[in-house]
């Protein structure tokens, strides 16, 4: 499936990227936002963005996310069955 955006096309220069590092920033940005948002898993996150697992998780704190994002009760029940 492929989603055509429209953008304006002195878009990229004004964020100084090229069209294609703009067009990865923007592939990244939706992937992570769908991660945060708990719509997708990391893996698929990183397929959406077209980067590994690792890559993908290893960007999430330029975008202030958190790689684990649990309560404090999901975290206590997590440790309590490891």
């Amino acid at each position: 499936m492929q989603i055509l955006v429209e953008v304006p096309p002195n878009l990229p220069d004004a964020m100084q990227r090229t069209p294609m590092e703009f067009a990865q920033e923007a592939k990244m940005a939706m992937a992570i936002k769908l991660y945060e948002m708990k719509r997708l898993s990391s893996g698929m996150a990183a397929s959406l963005a077209g980067v590994s697992r690792v890559t993908f998780l290893g960007e999430l704190h330029r975008y202030g996310v958190p790689m684990i994002d649990l309560s404090e009760e999901e975290l206590l029940a997590d440790v309590a069955n490891a």
